[in-house]
């Protein structure tokens, strides 16, 4: 396990010493072999949703050729934002292992927790959300051909 923390905190910095982003590193794992690789790299591609875990979870299902990580463990520097850990989910990636929180990582100025405190409903004032009918939209759900997968 150290091992994998390792290579994460190494990414980690190398993404800090790059200025690709924040101070985060994760790796993707399957049958104690890592098959993929990330560091934050916000800041490099100009893109909100480059997180570390979200990077290796790209790189592992293009090294896989799969959109599907069953059987995959992902280890990471830091607790998956809520973005991160939906992206884990619809991974099929059934288990984690973080070193610092999310309350750790507020305090060096991330935002983390105000998505947590919105899940919660204890931030209302960051997101207007509007439901509007549209039949157009239906009928692409109830045309859908759940074949693909």
């Amino acid at each position: 396990m150290q091992e994998y923390f390792d290579k994460a905190i190494e990414l980690a910095k190398l993404g800090v010493k790059n200025l690709e982003g924040g101070p985060f590193g994760a790796v993707v794992v399957k049958n104690n072999k890592i098959v993929g690789y990330g560091n934050n790299k916000v800041l490099k591609e100009k893109d909100p949703t480059a997180h570390a875990e979200v990077i290796a979870i790209r790189d592992a299902c293009k090294k896989l050729n799969t959109h599907d990580l069953t059987d995959c463990v992902i280890y990471s520097t830091s607790e998956p934002c809520p973005m991160c850990l939906s992206a884990i989910i619809w991974a099929n990636i059934k288990e984690i292992y973080f070193a610092s929180n999310h309350k750790e990582v507020a305090k060096i100025g991330f935002r983390d927790d105000m998505i947590y405190n919105y899940l919660a409903n204890k931030e209302k004032n960051i997101l207007a959300i509007h439901q509007i009918e549209n039949k157009k939209c239906q009928e692409l759900l109830e045309n859908y051909n759940q074949e693909l997968y």
